[in-house]
């Protein structure tokens, strides 16, 4: 969990300081044609920010599929030695209660031959 608040946190700030930027050159004071060079300059820059974007997005969610796929192995795994450790306790019980009722029917068969 804390890797997808990592990755939205920086996907947060990126998208901020474009945000910021862009406010900070529109109520700058300056000329319009120095303001217009400065937009130019900043929207040229606007698709590296927006690959930079997508890649952290990218690598943060691959981070997160990594670390889900992870737990999910191992839940499976403890899930696997659960059933077996059932499995053999069951059949434990099997045997115990085979060896119970093989022993009453021992000994009602001792009372019905003295009866």
């Amino acid at each position: 969990m804390s890797n997808k608040k990592s990755g939205l946190f920086i996907s947060g700030m990126l998208l901020g300081s474009a945000i910021g930027t862009a406010t900070g050159l529109l109520i700058a004071p300056r000329t319009g044609k120095k303001t217009r060079q400065l937009m130019q300059k900043s929207a040229s820059a606007i698709p590296q920010l927006v690959t930079d974007l997508s890649t952290s997005v990218k690598f943060q969610t691959d981070r997160f599929s990594d670390s889900a796929t992870n737990s999910w192995e191992e839940i499976l795994e403890r899930l696997k030695v659960a059933i077996a450790a059932g499995l053999e306790a069951s059949q434990k019980q099997r045997e115990i209660l085979s060896e119970t009722e093989t022993k009453n029917s021992e000994v009602s068969v001792v009372i019905d031959t003295e009866g």
